[in-house]
């Protein structure tokens, strides 16, 4: 049954913004039906899906229990290596480092590489020795760049998270674990990064490394990229102690979602349930400015803005979709004659106080006196 959603965001209201008028206005959510359909049943120890705009979670199971995540922990050596300068410039790996067990991207002592290549090396054959190589990379030492892992789980508020590797390979004290939701939480900043985003998703990528270096292709190891409709990422895991550990990010209808499970001996298709359950979740949230009636000065007299356009939607859980903003900034004044496309203002759409759409508003004819219309044209 389809149930309209009605977000009270704030009264009419005006603020000082750059010598312009700024509008609250309520936002109108037509909802979509309810998922009537049980959640999947899912093997995994712990598990989350969250939505990867708001972060409201979608489904959840022990999602708060520390496990350990195995080759999932390079989704954070590989953010932190990103963020470094000089991703491209060559060094000689250190021999030490990539004496490591595990899965590698075949790394040999002596082999020159970048930092960029060895990101590759960490997300796509998961190597063992491309994490440790750029551990040293950047902080010196194994044990210094897992200080720094810490710290940055420290700032993304990952309150249950604590690395002892950079690669995820068991220790033997237990203290290398994390959750399902706090491992979403760290996909969904990785996530922002464009150069992140980029590889993860990539079945295969030629990469250049060796002495002297010369191209080879690396073969990802996230099935889930072809088997299951929209996945654009993001890390497979698997130890003795962890067992089959899974990230993976999926978009549909312009909606994205991340799903994470630890210790799941059926990923590969606890995923594609998962993803078919809650996309089935989100709302449609129609994005409408709503400007009525509104009088905009213009020399020696007023024109009126009447509000006119094609409605745009977007995907949000309900709870987010509850939580927007709508603040429609206009200009002050205008000077006839106004032409037709010009823009005199925009509405701007606010989750949790971040921007995260803007409606153009722009005039439809144009006019010399008297009143003209606008529209609206969506943009992210």
């Amino acid at each position: 049954m389809d149930v309209n959603i009605h977000s009270e965001v704030l009264s009419m209201k005006f603020i000082a913004f750059f010598a312009a008028a700024v509008i609250s206005l309520t936002a109108c959510l037509p909802a979509a039906a309810e998922n009537e359909l049980p959640p999947p049943q899912v093997s995994a120890k712990g598990c989350v899906v969250i939505d990867a705009l708001s972060g409201d979670v979608l489904y959840a199971r022990n999602e708060d229990m520390r496990l350990p995540m195995a080759s999932t922990t390079k989704i954070m050596s590989a953010y932190i290596a990103l963020m470094q300068e000089g991703l491209d410039e060559p060094f000689t790996v250190d021999s030490d480092a990539i004496k490591v067990e595990g899965s590698s991207m075949g790394l040999r002592e002596g082999d020159t590489v970048t930092l960029r290549a060895l990101v590759y090396g960490m997300l796509l054959p998961s190597g063992n020795d491309a994490a440790n190589a750029a551990a040293v990379r950047i902080s010196g030492s194994v044990d210094g760049f897992v200080r720094l892992m810490n710290s940055y789980a420290a700032e993304f508020g990952l309150e249950d998270t604590n690395f002892v590797t950079p690669s995820g390979l068991d220790d033997y004290t237990d203290e290398h674990y994390s959750t399902a939701l706090d491992m979403a939480r760290l996909t969904r900043f990785a996530l922002r990064d464009p150069a992140f985003a980029e590889i993860c998703a990539q079945t295969s990528a030629s990469v250049e490394f060796g002495a002297p270096p010369y191209k080879r292709t690396l073969h990802n190891t996230n099935r889930l990229l072809s088997m299951c409709k929209g996945v654009v990422g993001v890390k497979t895991g698997f130890t003795d102690k962890a067992r089959r550990c899974l990230v993976s990010a999926c978009e549909r209808d312009g909606a994205k979602l991340i799903c994470v499970t630890l210790n799941d001996p059926n990923d590969w298709k606890d995923h594609e349930a998962l993803y078919d359950w809650c996309f089935g979740k989100l709302k449609k949230v129609g994005l409408s400015p709503e400007l009525s009636g509104y009088e905009i000065p213009c020399a020696d007299k007023g024109v009126t803005v009447k509000a006119e356009g094609d409605r745009k939607d977007m995907l949000l859980p309900q709870s987010a979709a509850e939580r927007m903003e709508r603040v429609t900034v206009i200009s002050p004044f205008l000077y006839l004659p106004v032409k037709a496309g010009d823009t005199v203002g925009e509405t701007r759409f606010y989750l949790d106080g971040e921007l995260i759409c803007v409606l153009p508003v722009k005039a439809v004819t144009g006019a010399d006196a008297g009143s003209y219309e606008v529209s609206y044209d969506l943009y992210i």
